[in-house]
């Protein structure tokens, strides 16, 4: 338990945003205090962080090592004839 955060009641009124929200969002287990007793833990639903696909992987996949010149931003400006 010495590993995990320490939050207390007060701070969970006062910024829960910022000292319980971001950590469960980041997978942190915090124990929740009120003066100097332990009153729980506040696990997060998924402990894992977010793994996002390989998306340079999956271009490579579908399109091969084909070179494409225009992103899609620049394909739009181009089709509306804005520069």
């Amino acid at each position: 338990m010495c590993n995990m955060k320490t939050v207390t009641v007060r701070e969970v009124r006062q910024d829960f945003k910022r000292k319980v929200e971001a950590p469960l969002r980041r997978g942190e287990t915090l124990v929740l205090r009120k003066r100097d007793e332990v009153l729980g833990r506040i696990v997060p639903e998924f402990s894992k962080k977010r793994v996002f696909p390989d998306f340079a992987a999956r271009q490579k996949e579908i399109f091969g090592d084909r070179i494409i010149e225009l992103n899609v931003a620049e394909m739009l400006r181009k089709d509306r004839n804005r520069f």
